[in-house]
């Protein structure tokens, strides 16, 4: 076995690197100063021998070797992940530091209802948190940089573990004086694709949101102007158009102070699954499992 081998620090780096494509982003990320990083990962490459990056004054460009030690290190980071769970897992139920990507539709209206609680009741969890779209939040699951994620179902989550937190109702939001105001509820074929208003790209509940309208034709003529719900409700408010809406926005209170009206859409499609997902045969599902419950009873 050899004495020199890659320390878990150099291997963060050279991820980060990778991940961020800039030296200065990366040790932002990794708590170091830029020097430091630099540093480390020629430090690496001189144990290795081989160069992994190469370097100019605009431009960071892996070597193709450098990819497959970069797919190597994330293996190898997840392991070490691991070990380090499966040692919290042997003590207190849901204690210690977790890691939650949470996605934009969800985090500003279920997280301030949750965590205050959670603080409460789990004063031993530290529980750490960031905001990052489905896709970018199971990328990071993947590789290792959150233990769980908290997001909407259906999505493509790969070989991830589920656990069902609650079902949430989509409505559509429209200004107060419409004349097409109905009584109760707005069936599918009621819902003017020429004024819909939806997220751009990259938010899962925009898929959600085609889906519960049934309609393949919205997805050629929909405006998709919309960089967050709060965004989208302030352009109902100035009669710019209608938009798709989770009940849990609703109630958490997206609509104070507008004078947008918000009806349920009547289709069994017209929701969306809010679930946590985390990395097949972890050994804290059962500390998954527990905060889904907590979730659950937010």
């Amino acid at each position: 076995m050899s004495t020199y081998l890659p320390t878990i620090k150099q291997l963060q780096y050279l991820v980060a690197l990778h991940e961020h494509g800039h030296f200065g982003k990366a040790a932002d990320a990794c708590f170091v100063s830029q020097s430091t990083l630099s540093a480390g990962i020629r430090e690496l490459e001189s144990l290795l021998g081989v160069v992994l990056v190469e370097r100019s004054r605009r431009v960071v460009r892996f070597t193709a070797l450098g990819e497959q030690v970069v797919a190597k290190a994330n293996r190898l980071l997840r392991e070490a992940e691991e070990l380090t769970d499966l040692v919290q897992a042997s003590g207190k139920p849901l204690a210690g530091d977790l890691r939650m990507s949470v996605i934009p539709t969800i985090a500003p209206f279920m997280l301030p209802r949750v965590l205050p609680r959670l603080k409460r009741e789990r004063p031993d969890l530290k529980l750490m948190l960031r905001e990052e779209t489905s896709q970018d939040a199971l990328e990071s699951l993947h590789h290792g940089r959150v233990d769980c994620v908290l997001l909407a179902l259906p999505f493509d989550i790969g070989e991830a573990a589920v656990e069902h937190i609650c079902d949430d109702r989509l409505f559509v939001a429209f200004p107060k004086d419409d004349p097409r105001d109905p009584p109760a509820a707005i069936p599918p074929d009621m819902i003017d694709q020429g004024r819909l208003l939806l997220l751009e790209d990259g938010h899962c509940l925009r898929e959600h949101a085609l889906a519960a309208c049934n309609r393949s034709e919205l997805r050629a003529s929909a405006a998709m102007i919309g960089t967050s719900l709060h965004t989208l409700v302030q352009l109902v408010d100035n009669d710019l158009g209608l938009t798709l809406l989770p009940e849990m926005a609703i109630e958490a209170g997206i609509l104070n102070g507008t004078d947008v009206v918000a009806r349920p859409v009547e289709s069994a499609t017209a929701k969306r699954e809010i679930a946590l997902v985390w990395r097949k045969n972890s050994p804290r599902e059962a500390d998954f499992r527990l905060l889904a419950e907590e979730l659950r009873a937010g």
